[in-house]
């Protein structure tokens, strides 16, 4: 066994964002990309995955061809799958604490969830108490199941239990795990030591230093790649792992690219065919029956956050316009950017919650010049009033558009309390318009998770003190 390291002897490793966000990000970009709209949260703790979850989308999914008159260059770059946000219909969360789940029901409410946004689309959440080895009728053939840093917490007894219930019984499209990496923790210290300051094996199974003294394990990367390809191989899925959670820090030994990230994640996919389905229907039907006596879950609270009544009704293109160009007067400016447009609540009314049903008003228009770019995200379009003055400035008009004039109206330009790089359908690699909770979304929160992040300079040890893991 290798000799244990006074605590001095620590090495300093810090995350940006922090770890805890990044693995959140990690499973929030999986569920916009792959659309998911039903998710079930096991072992959500205090909710907070479920609180970003519940925050409305901007706008509603981009509506069917009888909605829009046209389909011209821009609205057809608007409605790119890529620039689509989460769109969550239903969420439940489950926990074995009580007293986490009274967080996580104040947070959920609709009271709590960003209420000064307009919500396009209703929301049903169930917050669940109990635990995950008890069947739960209503988690069968759910969309997606998440577990954050959930498994290296359960006991032998239940950990057996995990797939057969998660991926037999439920047997959802898709399962997403984290779990820290034993592999990653000799990070934190020099070659042939281990961490002081961690957490002995609590099972005696093993010589091994945990993050957290409630762990019963944590695996290298070769363990954990082990026991997903088993799981998914014996109910029938596909499985993609890998790492996230690199140290800010060089490591001076060159063991970065070795040792991996600090998390591990899976992404477990449904596989089809008849004989698959046939052999998963056999086997969930004898975990039901094996668990059919169980107490069941209790149903704490229920939440049901309602979509604005004028939702998916829009009004004339003429009105539309009509509103924005005495919104460009109110507001004294030549030129505004699209997304404060849209976040005007009058105007996202009247497209019904359509953004595309914007666009096209614009551009339809000859009273404004709608300025786009492939490389631009969409909330940071120019629309450019014809005629238009700003303060102390030339008008436009539609043969005025040189780059030079365009500088001059927008030096200056912040109609309102904009004063930072706020989200929009996001084109970043990683989407962090559902990253904060909690917060402005649209507001000072977004500017620490711009594509450009990774030149802020705070210290973000504060947050994640040495990298040892706080429980999800």
């Amino acid at each position: 066994m290798s000799p244990l390291m006074s605590g001095d002897a620590e090495l300093r490793v810090t995350f940006f964002p922090p770890l805890y966000l990044q693995r959140r990000i990690w499973v929030l970009d999986i569920l916009r990309r792959e659309h998911v709209s039903e998710i079930v949260d096991i072992g959500c703790g205090e909710g907070e995955l479920l609180a970003v979850l519940c925050q409305p989308a901007p706008s509603l999914p981009p509506p069917s061809s009888d909605v829009l008159s046209s389909t011209s260059d821009a609205t057809s770059s608007a409605i790119d799958p890529s620039d689509l946000d989460l769109h969550p219909m239903r969420v439940d969360g489950l926990d074995i604490s009580s007293h986490a789940l009274a967080s996580a029901i104040e947070d959920t409410s609709p009271a709590s969830a960003n209420a000064s946004y307009t919500r396009w689309e209703p929301l049903k959440v169930n917050m669940w108490c109990g635990g995950l080895e008890v069947f739960n009728p209503t988690f069968v053939n759910v969309e997606c199941i998440v577990a954050t840093e959930v498994i290296e917490h359960l006991p032998d007894v239940v950990l057996a239990d995990f797939a057969p219930m998660i991926l037999g019984a439920y047997h959802p499209r898709l399962l997403l795990v984290t779990t820290p990496s034993y592999t990653f923790n000799a990070r934190f210290s020099p070659p042939g030591t281990m961490k002081a300051n961690g957490f002995p094996d609590p099972t005696k199974r093993t010589d091994r230093v945990f993050r957290h003294h409630d762990h019963k394990f944590e695996w290298t990367v070769e363990e954990f790649r082990e026991w997903c390809e088993s799981v998914a191989r014996e109910w029938g899925y596909d499985v993609d792992m890998a790492t996230i959670g690199h140290a800010q820090e060089k490591d001076d030994w060159g063991r970065d690219k070795e040792l991996g990230g600090a998390s591990q994640v899976a992404v477990f996919r449904r596989l089809g065919g008849d004989a698959l389905t046939m052999v998963r229907e056999e086997n969930s039907a004898l975990v039901r029956d094996r668990l059919k006596h169980q107490t069941e879950h209790r149903l704490l609270a229920v939440h049901n956050h309602d979509a604005h009544v004028r939702a998916g009704k829009r009004v004339s293109a003429e009105e539309i316009v009509k509103a924005v160009v005495d919104k460009f007067g109110e507001w004294g400016e030549a030129e505004l950017r699209l997304e404060e447009i849209w976040f005007v609540e009058d105007i996202g009314v009247m497209c019904g919650g359509w953004v595309e049903v914007l666009i096209e008003a614009i551009e339809g228009s000859p009273k404004f010049i709608l300025q786009t770019s492939k490389d631009q995200r969409r909330g940071d379009w120019s629309v450019l009033l014809v005629g238009g003055r700003k303060k102390n400035s030339t008008s436009w008009s539609s043969e005025h558009t040189s780059d030079d004039t365009h500088e001059e109206v927008r030096e200056g330009y912040r109609p309102h309390s904009h004063d930072e790089d706020v989200g929009f359908g996001w084109d970043s690699s990683i989407d962090l318009s559902w990253g904060v909770s909690k917060e402005d979304r649209w507001g000072k929160a977004d500017t620490i998770w711009t594509s450009h992040s990774s030149n802020n300079t705070v210290d973000w040890d504060s947050h994640s003190t040495a990298a040892w893991d706080t429980p999800s």
